[in-house]
């Protein structure tokens, strides 16, 4: 059990003095760029998506009728 006290003991002291937390504007802008990162991936993968189902649909077409 010592060790388990030891090891949290450890971890709240690297989280309070050794771990370097972003100003609250870093946190904004990084923020922002991961919002826009995800849009952009969203929007791709939409598309892909969507050009995928239609290129089956004819392919579905031409094979099936």
């Amino acid at each position: 059990m010592s060790k388990i006290g030891n090891y949290v003991q450890e971890a709240y002291d690297e989280l309070l003095h050794k771990v370097s937390w972003p100003s609250w504007e870093e946190l904004q802008q990084t923020t922002i760029i991961v919002l826009a990162a995800l849009a952009l991936v969203t929007v791709f993968i939409f598309g892909m998506d969507f050009a995928s189902e239609n290129v089956l649909k004819f392919v579905y077409k031409i094979i099936g009728g």
